[in-house]
């Protein structure tokens, strides 16, 4: 799968506000940080440097539950992205 691991029963989807990407995670939250353009904060600060502010802009859309049902998002939304085989739809 391409989003989520084999065997996900349960998972997010997701839309970021910012880039319009669409993707699925294993976290369910109101809203995350956007794995296309989010950046990851670097946790190891200097005497000198602040705490960079995280910006959650993707926001829950749906939860999918369910194995077939995941399986089924993960290929339509991996399609979008790679431009895979249609034969299975």
């Amino acid at each position: 799968m391409f989003y989520v691991p084999e065997g996900t029963e349960i998972c997010g989807f997701y839309e970021c506000k910012e880039c319009g990407e669409r993707f699925l995670a294993l976290q369910i939250a109101p809203a995350i940080v956007c794995p296309y353009c989010g950046e990851a904060v670097d946790m190891e600060l200097g005497p000198d440097e602040e705490v960079p502010e995280v910006f959650e802009t993707a926001e829950l859309l749906q939860v999918i539950e369910g194995k077939e049902e995941v399986e089924r998002m993960d290929g339509l939304l991996s399609l979008s992205v790679t431009g895979g085989n249609f034969e299975w739809i």
